[in-house]
């Protein structure tokens, strides 16, 4: 009996390979969706999910899901549907797995505001990834290819919210910081 390949295409903290522990990760690109920043009201922070785009092709990871247990990365991924995306993956492996990509489903999220802010420790992980993955050219891309900057961002490196927040080193916080910069976004603090 062959044995059934079945992947997720991870487009945030997931192309971070020290949040997670699956084997096999590829780069890969999803093609008809657009990372955005969202929240909803299963979670208290905003978070990074794809929205249906035409026009749009963001890179990512994709990894196999062991024994097609998904049960922890549902848990993990706790807003969001998971959503059929083989057909919109390119990779470099050389068959054709199955390959779902999570989603908050439409109606269910909206643009963060202050009450419910993009965390900087979540961004600073994200980008982590993409820099070591992509390296800075991949990583401007992240930020190109994202929309909702116009987020309220909580300055949270010091005392880190983020379940899976990670150490960055001062090239890559340099890194991080000068994007945000450039896209002159705005920034909270803890009441």
């Amino acid at each position: 009996m062959l044995k059934k390949h079945r992947y997720f295409f991870g487009y945030g903290s997931l192309v971070n390979r020290d949040t997670h522990a699956f084997q096999g990760a590829y780069p890969a690109q999803l093609s008809g969706w657009r990372r955005v920043w969202r929240h909803t009201k299963l979670r208290e922070v905003a978070y990074l999910t794809v929205v249906p785009d035409a026009t749009a092709e963001i890179d990512g990871l994709i990894a196999e899901v062991p024994d097609d247990d998904w049960a922890a990365l549902d848990i993990r991924e706790g807003a969001y549907d998971r959503v059929d995306a083989a057909h919109q993956v390119a990779h470099p492996l050389p068959h054709r797995p199955q390959i779902a990509v999570y989603a908050i489903p439409d109606g269910k999220h909206g643009a963060p505001t202050t009450s419910g802010p993009v965390l900087l420790s979540y961004i600073d992980v994200v980008v982590q990834g993409y820099l070591r993955e992509f390296g800075e050219d991949g990583a401007r891309r992240f930020f190109e290819t994202t929309l909702g900057w116009d987020a309220p961002i909580l300055r949270d490196r010091d005392a880190p919210l983020y379940p899976r927040h990670c150490r960055l080193s001062k090239a890559e916080t340099g890194f991080v910081d000068a994007q945000l910069e450039a896209l002159e976004v705005r920034f909270i603090t803890r009441r």
